[in-house]
């Protein structure tokens, strides 16, 4: 059975260019700033960073230079992250010095991969005997996906297949370990990202086994006998790490069950949605009806059960996992940065088999919060945990809150997050637009220029906008002929169906247009013509659902895309004491003394008063409070301004209804 959709496919990168007062600026600091400085963190070249070794082990594996291999099982990653980010870089603004160094890096790793085509920096230093006897912890086939996607992003961007045939001799060889024949490795590995990348490698090479190999990897998974214990017994009932003891823990891998009997998210975040990403594009290439099914329940669990107002997700350090429906605590909470990436990912799969706006919403959300939020403006630190709620000394006392930092550290031992974000950030023209034959999607409101082909006319779409400060968005059309074809525009659910539409000036009515929260315009578009897009931007007292027992008596505040925080630098500390008045009168500003300046939120609230305590932990006097302008700021800047208390969920002051 076929899948019914409205299919699309997102729009090129060397098709767009991005030139937006807001995005641009984060573009340019991930070229300047954010790659040279990866660059340099992974050849261990800053002083007091913790060394990354990962380039030293490619010099190691490849016989360029003798030591012994340093760093997590999976560091090779952190070098093909860095990569795909170049590549991305290097296909929307050439830069002679950054392919040189790409260059010279694709020329270490090609003289460290292995006559077969395998390519491990770990097992070929390491432990060369070991391949593929440990897929549940370490990571090959991750490895392995990762190289993939940086080489399809290079081959892409500059035309030079080096990169690109050292993974097909790599992708070639997997075929040859893996897949359900005998004599192979009925298995997979216990960290996706193969599957996905298996795809890619489809798209540019057009090789059918890519695509049947990723199929294998996901319908192998959950399937009896389970392959983790299996992989375990065979091991000695022994696991990579020293720390952990007992048979894998199926779900953790999300292997308890067949991917399409799955409908929770469950396990490592991370891990969840580059799976449900290869789930979403193996679906659309395919027909599988029970595939997208699949996909549509686990979206739906994550969204609108197990997902933080600022896009993150996975509520445990505890295996950086989800845990259960609506438990979302706020200062013990993990949301790495690379499971919103990766819920990005998922996103933008969903929109491409159908365009829904909450899909759009949804990674629009990730995108303006936990994603920028996670790097420093500086270019130079990041978050891999990203709270909603922060109180630095505990942090440091409170073994179960270690693993949240108060600021941002200049790199990690495990660094996944920093290049993963490098590599969303660069490629961002992708997902912006998605087109069919006849309609241009459009799902972010991001400044720049479309090159497209609509029922065979070349078209040019220029779009200008104001967000996220204000809702005014353009978009100009170029076409050498006029022609009939859609324009389907994004009603974000943040401005509640407020959005006027106006085509060279004159206003149209929405009834009829809007189907699945996008506005279908279809007309003989010519040149010069002009649509214009006006979005509420209200301020937002947002509250969760009850059984989200974290913000009960609690509202978070959003304008548009952005939800905001309040940080004791502006409200003073302890952030728990303050209060949101019943009609707080919310107002906003622009501030420019912020980094990058920003909009901020003001309105009335109360302080309790802390100084006629004398001493006592527990009183059964009444509280005491003091009225109180308050502050918020976009969560995405909070810690730019020195270490402080944070919150997003402050209480509030009950209305008489």
């Amino acid at each position: 059975m076929k899948v019914v959709t409205e299919r699309s496919a997102a729009v090129p990168l060397q098709q767009v260019k991005l030139n937006d007062p807001f995005w641009s600026r984060y573009i340019r600091l991930v070229r300047e700033v954010v790659i040279p400085y990866q660059y340099e963190a992974l050849h261990d070249r800053i002083p007091g960073v913790e060394p990354s070794h990962a380039v030293a082990n490619f010099r190691i594996a490849a016989g360029r230079e003798q030591g012994e291999y340093k760093g997590m099982v999976f560091q090779d990653s952190d070098v093909a992250k860095w990569l795909e980010a170049a590549a991305y870089s290097l296909a929307i603004r050439p830069d002679p010095k950054l392919e040189q160094q790409v260059d010279e890096l694709i020329d270490l790793i090609a003289d460290a991969q292995q006559p077969d085509g395998y390519l491990n920096t770990y097992f070929t230093v390491k432990e060369p005997t070991k391949r593929w006897t440990n897929l549940t912890d370490c990571h090959e086939l991750y490895c392995a996906g990762h190289l993939i996607e940086a080489a399809v992003a290079h081959y892409r961007a500059t035309g030079k297949r080096k990169l690109l045939d050292v993974a097909c001799r790599f992708a070639d060889y997997i075929d040859t370990v893996f897949g359900p024949e005998e004599g192979k490795i009925h298995g997979f590995d216990g960290h996706q990202e193969i599957e996905l990348a298996l795809v890619k490698l489809y798209e540019a090479t057009h090789e059918e086994k890519y695509v049947r190999l990723a199929e294998y990897f996901i319908d192998e998974r959950g399937r009896e006998p389970h392959f983790f214990h299996q992989e375990w017994e065979q091991r000695g009932k022994s696991s990579f790490y020293a720390s952990v003891s007992g048979a894998p823990h199926l779900s953790y891998h999300q292997s308890h069950l067949p991917v399409r009997e799955q409908k929770v998210a469950v396990g490592h975040s991370v891990r969840a949605v580059y799976m449900y990403t290869a789930m979403a594009d193996l679906a659309a290439r395919t027909g599988d009806a029970s595939l997208m099914e699949a996909c549509e329940n686990l979206w739906d669990n994550i969204v609108h059960k197990q997902m933080y107002i600022t896009g993150g997700i996975g509520s445990t350090h505890h295996g950086e996992a989800f845990t259960i429906d609506y438990d979302l605590p706020n200062d013990t909470v993990y949301a790495e940065t690379c499971a919103s990436i990766g819920l990005i990912f998922f996103a933008r799969r969903m929109l491409e088999l159908s365009p829904k706006s909450e899909y759009a919403d949804v990674m629009e959300r990730a995108l303006y919060n936990t994603v920028i939020g996670s790097m420093a403006q500086d270019g130079t630190h990041f978050f891999y945990v990203n709270p909603l709620e922060v109180w630095p000394d505990a942090c440091r006392h409170n073994p179960g809150k270690h693993h949240v930092k108060p600021v941002r550290p200049g790199w990690f031992a495990c660094a996944c997050c920093p290049p993963n974000v490098a590599r969303l950030l660069t490629s961002l023209g992708e997902y912006v637009y998605t087109s069919n034959e006849d309609t241009l999607f459009a799902h972010l409101y991001i400044g720049g220029e479309a090159a497209v082909s609509l029922r065979g006319n070349a078209v040019k779409v220029k779009q200008t906008s104001e967000l996220p400060w204000s809702g005014n968005v353009t978009f100009t059309i170029e076409s050498p002929q006029t022609a009939e074809w859609t324009l389907a525009l994004r009603i974000p659910g943040w401005c509640r169906g407020q959005a006027v539409i106006r085509v060279n000036g004159e206003e149209l009515k929405a009834t009829g247009l809007i189907r699945e929260g996008y506005a279908y315009i279809t007309r003989a578009w010519a040149s010069g013509d002009m649509l214009e897009l006006a979005l509420s931007l209200d301020i937002l007292q947002v509250r969760a659902h009850p059984l989200v027992r974290a913000n009960a008596g609690k509202a978070a505040i959003q304008r548009g895309p952005l939800v905001y925080c309040w940080e004791s630098v502006d409200n003073g500390a302890p952030i728990s004491a303050v209060t949101l008045a019943a009609d707080p009168k919310l107002t906003s500003r622009f501030e420019a003394d912020l980094p990058g300046g920003a909009v901020v939120i003001e309105g009335a609230g109360w302080r309790e008063e802390a100084e006629s305590w004398n001493g006592e932990l527990y009183r059964a006097a009444p509280r005491q409070a003091k009225s109180a302008t308050l502050k918020a700021i976009p969560y995405y800047l909070w810690g730019n301004r020195g270490e402080n208390e944070m919150a997003v969920w402050i209480r509030e002051e009950a209305s008489l209804v």
